[in-house]
């Protein structure tokens, strides 16, 4: 199977290979291998191509023999997501459930707790109920693109399944702006824009959420550079006309927070402005508030329509990257 690797000279390997074990970025179930005097490590995807001291290759990696995966002791491939040491199921069978979390536990992956959805997203805080089927915390270390994430599924929202997203906004971030994250979490946003050298303001009405986010700041090495407050972004003073960048990631209600993220803007800013509608029209309505809360204080230019993920039949989760010009 064909995955992203990083090759680098023999006599480097082990450095390497203890470097990206580190962080948690060495793909499970795949063999290193050594060719014509080069070391192949297969990686995970989401393995920030920067971050690289090596090239990144794309290469047909051999199937590591012995390794005990979920489905060797299932029968089938059970369907879950990582995060950091959690794996996430979504089962409604509770026997099935603790099967599928069993064999999680007694495989090879790096996994120590399996937690089951037992709710929607709920509240202002975003926060869902958990069942634990095995294990003993609901924190973890979550790592993408080079950074770090600690975090506390019971008491904070985080999507792994939004990496790609986020690297995309935040790869378009350049040294020395002002960036500012409206709903911030524990940082997935603000920390990657600090790391490439802005000045990152982070808001979250979640006091764990915003705990973390100075902890994620610190463990980046790039504390100096991010402003964690909590609170509502409606009520924070001192940021008028001041960002470069807004980022505004809370897609069911975005569009009542236009008027405060107009205030925020500077001269030139950029604003990602997600949005949850039906598949006929995902980009209009969004659009049309958009202009209506900036219009003619700001000339606005839609940038990027960005197609983000389904989110549920005939429903789309997109993102507008829009350009807010001061009109003179």
């Amino acid at each position: 199977m064909t995955v992203p690797c990083v090759r680098v000279p023999r006599e480097r390997g082990e450095e390497t290979r203890q470097r990206l074990a580190e962080a948690d970025a060495i793909a499970d179930g795949y063999e290193i291998e050594v060719v014509d005097g080069d070391i192949y490590i297969p990686v995970e995807e989401s393995l920030d191509p920067t971050a690289v001291d090596g090239d990144l290759v794309y290469r047909d990696a051999p199937v590591r023999e012995g390794q005990m995966l979920p489905k060797d002791l299932l029968g089938f491939d059970p369907s879950y997501e990582r995060l950091g040491k959690i794996a996430i199921i979504d089962e409604d069978d509770d026997e099935r459930a603790n099967e599928i979390a069993d064999a999680l536990m007694d495989s090879d992956l790096p996994i120590e707790t399996v937690v089951n959805r037992a709710s929607p997203i709920e509240g202002e805080l975003r926060v869902r109920n958990w069942d634990v089927l095995a294990g003993e915390t609901t924190e973890t270390v979550h790592r993408e693109y080079g950074c770090a994430f600690e975090l506390d599924i019971a008491h904070v929202f985080f999507s792994p399944r939004l990496a790609t997203e986020r690297h995309r906004v935040t790869e378009q971030v350049e040294s020395g702006e002002r960036f500012f994250d409206m709903f911030a979490g524990v940082g997935p946003f603000v920390i990657p824009a600090a790391k490439r050298g802005a000045d990152a303001v982070g808001v979250d009405l979640n006091e764990a959420a915003i705990e973390y986010l100075r902890r994620n700041a610190e463990r980046n090495g790039v504390e100096d550079r991010v402003t964690a407050i909590e609170g509502d972004v409606r009520a924070v003073e001192g940021y008028d006309d001041w960002a470069d960048r807004i980022v505004m990631n809370l897609p069911h209600s975005a569009d009542e927070f236009l008027d405060t993220a107009v205030e925020l803007a500077g001269d030139d800013c950029v604003v990602h402005y997600y949005d949850i509608q039906h598949d006929t029209d995902p980009f209009g309505p969004g659009e049309a508030a958009i202009r209506a809360a900036a219009e003619p204080a700001y000339e606005v230019t839609v940038e990027t329509r960005h197609d983000v993920r389904s989110y549920a039949p005939h429903e789309r989760n997109v993102c507008l990257d829009v350009r807010l010009r001061r009109s003179r």
